[in-house]
Formats: structure tokens, C-alpha cells, sequence
């Protein structure tokens, strides 16, 4: 959820059939997941359980969760985007930001615009596809507040790595490909357009990508 929303954002996600069909809205931030997915409690503590499939090998997500995690968190920092590579995208439902200044602008909105933020559960699957280019899929749960209201939401993080660097990273409501050009030539094209308009409207409204934290 990195756009810039509106009081009627909620609204307008339904009309148009973007927000997750399995959204909730509850009064109490505690949440847990059957299986291997984590859990958290009132106080927010977190316990993370990952998997690994390319045991034996440098895992890259050990380096890059703790950065995802504060992405995603209240205040995210400078350092934290050092994770990308120059020319990385990242794109959601909402918005499709190009390079690191565009995607800082993203991130950057969730602090002014919720009250409180966060992944609090997940699991994390990293695979090699080539030498030095790995993909990391992070099922999760991601929790917001806004005008106390409570928001929780299951996504599905997709991060493509290589040499160390994010060069992609989608975020999937509700785990479902992002809808675009090649899976739905006319909407999606339609959809493509809305995304960069709404990117850099934030772009422009966050200050270009200006850091804000130290």
C-alpha cells in the first residue's frame, strides 16, 4: 500500500476492484497464521521463520529482510535503500515507481499517511535461478492504521536480486500478479498509466525522493 491515499482511498479501491478480497478490518493488533508463518503478539513482538532453498549457497534475503522489514515499518531510512540497484523498479496495485529516488518517494508516504505500520508476519522463500541472480518470495501479512482504523493485509513480496542488488520488487495484494499489458492487453495497459501517474504525483508531493530520517 504505497500510494498517497485519500479519506476515500478505501472507496475507491473497491469501485475499482483493486483492494484484496481478503482485507479485514479489526479492532485488535494481534494476528497469527496456521503452519509456518510467524507470529505476533499485543506487544508486537515478532518471530520470523524462514526457508531456504538454496541451502548451501550466500543467502542474499539474510541481508535484505531487515531492510524490508523497516520499508515497510514506521520510519524507513536512508540506508535502508541501499538495497536497490540504481535502476530498480517497484510496483504494486496502485503504483510503479523507476529507480531509487521514485521509490523512496513510495515508501516514504506510509509514515505520514498511517499511524502505525508494518509487516508482522512472515516467511520467506529464496531461490537461485543463476549464478549471482536469485528470487526471494516473502508471504506475508502487513498491518496499517489509519484514522483508527485497523488494516490487514496478505501480500505476496516479490524481489529479484542480482549481484546483491534489488532490481525488482512487486508487491501482490492478496498473493495476485499485478495486472498489466501482458495479461490483460487493453485494462492493463490502462492500469500501467494510472500506476506511473499515481507514482509520480507522490514523487512530486514527497519532495523528489528527499530523505527525511538520518
Amino acid at each position: 500500500m504505497r500510494a498517497f491515499r485519500t479519506v476515500n482511498l478505501i472507496t475507491q479501491l473497491n469501485h475499482f476492484r483493486l483492494l484484496p478480497t481478503n482485507i479485514s478490518f479489526a479492532s485488535q493488533a494481534s494476528f497469527s497464521f496456521p503452519g509456518d508463518m510467524s507470529q505476533v503478539s499485543d506487544n508486537g513482538s515478532k518471530e520470523k521463520n524462514e526457508q531456504d532453498n538454496s541451502k548451501g549457497s550466500k543467502r542474499y534475503s539474510d541481508y535484505i529482510m531487515p531492510h524490508i522489514l523497516n520499508l515497510y515499518g514506521e520510519q524507513p531510512r536512508a540506508r535502508d535503500f541501499e538495497i536497490y540497484a540504481d535502476n530498480a523498479t517497484f510496483e504494486d496495485p496502485l503504483m510503479c515507481a523507476h529507480g531509487v529516488k521514485q521509490i523512496k518517494s513510495a515508501f516514504y508516504t506510509i509514515p505520514k499517511v498511517f499511524s502505525e505500520s508494518g509487516i508482522v508476519e512472515y516467511n520467506v522463500k529464496e531461490e537461485i535461478i543463476s549464478p549471482g541472480k536469485h528470487e526471494i518470495l516473502i508471504d506475508n501479512k502487513q498491518h496499517y492504521k489509519f484514522w483508527g482504523r485497523n488494516i490487514d493485509m496478505i501480500s505476496l513480496i516479490v524481489l529479484l536480486v542480482e549481484d546483491g542488488k534489488v532490481v525488482r520488487h512487486e508487491d501482490r495484494w492478496d498473493k495476485k500478479p499485478l495486472r498489466n499489458r501482458e495479461n490483460m492487453p487493453v485494462l492493463g495497459r490502462i492500469l500501467e498509466m494510472s500506476r506511473r501517474g499515481s507514482m509520480l504525483a507522490t514523487h512530486v508531493l514527497m519532495g523528489f525522493g528527499k530523505d527525511p530520517f538520518s
